[in-house]
């Protein structure tokens, strides 16, 4: 009896052997992107939550800063969705190419070929660097393969800016 389920294997047509195809080694998203959304979240609700009980409560009546539950409702909602996209999202370096992997109910798989890529780059705006956290955006010929991954320790960011760079150069010699 074979072990492995049968998204493991791949019959050979010509030899009628069965073949292992690797699965790819999938990489998560540091934590700190996870924090640093649901802080965000907290703050722009907060403030929301707050003008919204405050306002209606002074100026109509105290009634009606019932009004901010809405906000801390979608807070709460908002949290929970934040953790399930902050878990959809991976991806795995391959031999020949790069898979990043994301979304909860429409699941979406990008596969980025190193010989096709001309930049990459790596991003860091100001909240981000706060949090001590870098993107890795990458640049292809075709716009609709463009592809970033979000939230990275700065140090993997670099890492893998140079691995990519290093491998496209190599693959795009042949072309």
């Amino acid at each position: 009896m074979e072990t492995g389920s049968p998204h493991d294997r791949r019959d050979a047509a010509d030899t009628g052997t069965t073949e292992r195809v690797a699965e790819p080694v999938w990489t998560g998203l540091p934590p700190g992107l996870l924090r640093m959304r649901r802080l965000l979240l907290v703050v722009w609700l907060g403030l929301i939550a707050l003008a919204a009980g405050l306002l209606p409560g002074l100026l109509v009546g105290p009634a009606w800063a019932a009004f901010a539950l809405l906000p801390l409702a979608l807070a709460a909602w908002g949290w929970v969705l934040l953790g399930r996209n902050w878990r959809s999202w991976r991806y795995a370096e391959r031999a020949d190419d790069l898979l990043i992997s994301r979304g909860v109910l429409w699941r979406e798989e990008t596969v980025v070929p190193y010989g096709r890529m001309q930049l990459v780059e790596v991003t860091s705006g100001p909240v981000e660097r706060y949090f001590g956290l870098a993107s890795v955006q990458l640049h292809t010929a075709a716009a609709a393969t463009d592809a970033t991954i979000p939230g990275l320790d700065p140090a993997e960011a670099e890492r893998l800016r140079d691995r990519l760079t290093e491998l496209g150069e190599a693959r795009s010699a042949g072309l």
